[in-house]
């Protein structure tokens, strides 16, 4: 992997280009394969984050509407890590979502199994510390308070964390170790020599841990925003103190970069051999692209910040290096 002059990542490999022709809705081909695609053979395979799921989904549901519904997805919720090394690692899927970038590891995995990839921002996100609507003692929260719950050697109770908190065990509820979101909310709370504590109740599934907090008092956990912007009522976001002062999470926090560790990049990372051999994987991810400026989508329907023209513009450039230009 190699960065260009722009600070984009981008596997460097010897690339076929793809000329596409428009034409009406629902009906895009992109010259240049070497094969024919038929229609029943038109599906893409997408596993990783469960954070970037949501806003996968709500493209993809786009594309089939406007594009081509003759598309079939396959989006499978893994946690990046898992989607890295038991999918898209091991060329089962045409992309894999990440809500951090792909680590050394994860590349020499796909190196090893001569699986080739581009790396494309999809938009930002606030990464969300939720509690129960009843505690009225946590609402605002340092870092270092944060650590103190989330750290290998984890407070037992709250009073344990603040002498002025209630004096009772505390319920966690988070991200599977295989998700990026676990990843990063380890480096930047914990750092990496306090590690993460193994007693919380761990899922892939977001809206378990909605569920968890909701139900117990004493609880707190972690996601993407998007699942705290679709369930803003069942339980209270923390805002977040990391020395200027608590900030609460939103998409205008996450925006300017005042909304501090917990603002983020996600990815999704299309398999070079895909967009190469795959007419309609190409077409969508160019779509998917297109669709990272969409407010609407991306942040009024899903709830992360969308990207810049300009960021929108670096990402195009990075996928045209592979599919190549589109014929107006």
């Amino acid at each position: 992997m190699a960065d260009d002059k722009s600070g984009r990542s981008t596997q460097r490999v010897s690339r076929r280009k793809f000329i596409g022709a428009a034409g009406a809705v629902g009906a895009v081909a992109i010259a240049g394969c070497t094969e024919e695609t038929s229609d029943e053979d038109k599906e893409i395979d997408i596993a990783g984050s469960s954070t970037v799921y949501p806003l996968m989904q709500a493209v993809s549901e786009k594309y089939k509407d406007e594009e081509d519904d003759s598309v079939g997805f396959n989006i499978k919720s893994t946690g990046s890590g898992g989607g890295f090394e038991e999918h898209f690692c091991v060329g089962e899927t045409d992309f894999n979502n990440a809500s951090r970038a792909m680590k050394d590891e994860e590349k020499s995995k796909c190196e090893e199994n001569d699986v080739e990839w581009i790396e494309l921002v999809a938009a930002t996100d606030a990464l969300t510390v939720v509690i129960n609507n009843e505690n009225d003692w946590a609402t605002e929260m340092t870092v270092e308070e944060l650590a103190q719950i989330w750290e290998a050697d984890a407070a037992e109770t709250w009073s344990d964390v603040n002498s002025d908190w209630p004096d009772e065990e505390i319920g966690r509820h988070g991200a599977d170790d295989t998700s990026g979101t676990y990843d990063y909310f380890m480096e930047n709370v914990m750092g990496e020599d306090r590690g993460h504590t193994d007693d919380y109740q761990a899922t892939e599934n977001d809206d378990n841990i909605v569920t968890g907090v909701q139900g117990d008092q004493y609880a707190i956990g972690y996601f993407g925003f998007s699942y705290y912007y679709q369930n803003p009522d069942q339980v209270t976001a923390v805002a977040i103190d990391d020395g200027d002062g608590p900030v609460e999470p939103s998409l205008d926090t996450a925006a300017s970069g005042e909304y501090q560790p917990l603002s983020r990049s996600l990815y999704t990372y299309p398999s070079v051999g895909s967009l190469e051999d795959e007419d309609h994987v190409a077409d969508f991810a160019r779509f998917f692209v297109e669709q990272t400026t969409n407010e609407s989508l991306v942040a009024d329907d899903v709830g992360y910040v969308p990207l810049t023209e300009d960021q929108q513009s670096e990402q195009m450039d990075t996928l045209v290096e592979v599919i190549g230009e589109e014929d107006e």
